[in-house]
């Protein structure tokens, strides 16, 4: 028997290769915007920090310039969140395109791997064939040297 050969196994190592930058890619994606959600998480719970203390703040003897600090430290926490809040938003939106990639490079991969066993299929019933017209002929042959004799 004939061995198989994949005319275009190099694509579909090319495929393979692109496939897991992409699955790559999406995973360091994955880290970033769980790294950017770490960060608004944190500034989130410092400002509850701050909040609490203003609460504090005004329960006890009233101190304008302590109360007023704490107020400018909210404002400023404010928009340190704003901020992160939109870094977020780009990680998740390079979190979907890394998705998208990933999905595409699978499904060329997918199609080429479908297209080799489709010639792997053809090349078997090719080999059939053969050895098919090969059994017949030894046959033929057979059959013609008993009429001789």
């Amino acid at each position: 028997m004939a061995k198989f050969i994949y005319k275009l196994q190099n694509v579909l190592n090319l495929k393979l290769k692109m496939e897991g930058q992409a699955k790559e890619a999406f995973s360091a994606a994955r880290m970033a915007l769980d790294e950017e959600e770490e960060k608004l998480q944190a500034l989130k719970d410092r400002k509850r920090g701050y909040e609490e203390h203003a609460r504090e703040l005004l329960n006890g003897t009233l101190n304008m310039l302590e109360i007023e600090s704490n107020q400018n430290a909210i404002t400023v926490m404010d928009g340190l969140i704003a901020a992160q809040a939109l870094q977020v938003q780009k990680a998740e939106q390079n979190l979907e395109r890394a998705r998208v990639e990933m999905t595409v490079a699978m499904q060329e991969r997918k199609t080429q791997e479908i297209l080799r066993e489709r010639a792997f299929e053809e090349f078997l019933q090719e080999e059939n064939r053969a050895e098919s017209k090969a059994i017949d002929e030894l046959t033929s042959y057979t059959y013609g040297q008993k009429q001789g004799v």
